[in-house]
C-alpha cells in the first residue's frame, strides 16, 4: 500500500478530469488545492501543455483529495479512488 511513490508520475488531461469528477471537485476547487489558476486547470484539461512542476501540483492536489493514478501498462491510463 502506498509503496509506489509517483513523484515522477505525469498525468494526463482526461485522468485529471476523471479524477476531479470522481471527487466531485470543481475546477475552482481543484485550482485552489493546486495553488493554480482555474484557467490552468481548463487549459490543462483542453490538452495544453503546462510546466511539469504545474502538473505535479495538479496531480498531488488530486492525490490528497484520494485519487490514485493508474499506469498506462496495456489497459489504458486510468484513475481510481483510494480506500
Amino acid at each position: 500500500m502506498g509503496q509506489e511513490k509517483s513523484h515522477n508520475v505525469t498525468i494526463s488531461a482526461i485522468q485529471c478530469k476523471m479524477g476531479r469528477t470522481a471527487t466531485g471537485l470543481g475546477v475552482r476547487d481543484l485550482a485552489a488545492a493546486a495553488e493554480v489558476s482555474p484557467n490552468t486547470i481548463t487549459r490543462f484539461e483542453r490538452g495544453e501543455e503546462l510546466k511539469p512542476s504545474t502538473i505535479t501540483s495538479i496531480r498531488e492536489a488530486l492525490e490528497a483529495a484520494g485519487v490514485e493514478f493508474i499506469a498506462e501498462n496495456g489497459g489504458g491510463a486510468g484513475v481510481r479512488l483510494k480506500k
